[in-house]
């Protein structure tokens, strides 16, 4: 560093800061940070955020190959740093919702905390009516997750038909 007064290098002298010093600096820190104090004395093993999980539903036809949409749905949870806790897979054809086992499966997974979401491939595979679709929305968004469609506008194209 050059002294602009004397034109003279000055040397730097070791900073010793005593421990109360640092605390202070360091609740200063967390204070800007918008931590509050306290808070950031949690343990390492329980400040660890676990990563959102979701689990698949896939529903087809009897003897429908849904091997394509699996993969796909996989692949887009990790695109989103998803964690599958699961994949349900159904091959009853267009029931109803209430009549499908697998559905409620899923849904008993979001309730128990097992996954955030329940993610499927086609609007269509929950439901081609938009009233019974709602109905499993809102019965999932009331256990505590969402519904989320990886392709819905395929599904919107194939209804427009």
């Amino acid at each position: 560093m050059v002294s602009v007064e004397s034109g003279q290098r000055q040397r730097r002298t070791g900073v010793r800061r005593t421990e109360g010093d640092l605390r202070r600096r360091q609740a200063l820190v967390d204070a800007a940070a918008g931590i509050t104090p306290g808070e950031a004395d949690v343990p390492a093993e329980a400040a660890q955020i676990e990563r959102f999980r979701c689990v698949i539903y896939l529903c087809g036809a009897p003897h429908a190959n849904i091997a394509g949409p699996r993969e796909e749905c996989t692949a887009y949870a990790g695109a989103f740093g998803w964690e599958v806790a699961g994949v349900i897979e159904e091959r009853v054809g267009l029931l109803p919702p209430q009549g499908r086992d697998g559905l409620g499966q899923a849904v008993e997974r979001i309730q128990s905390g097992e996954a955030g979401a329940v993610l499927t491939a086609w609007r269509s595979m929950i439901s081609p009516v938009p009233q019974e679709y709602d109905e499993v929305a809102r019965e999932i968004e009331k256990a505590g997750g969402f519904l989320h469609v990886k392709d819905s506008a395929r599904s919107e194209q194939g209804a427009a038909r």
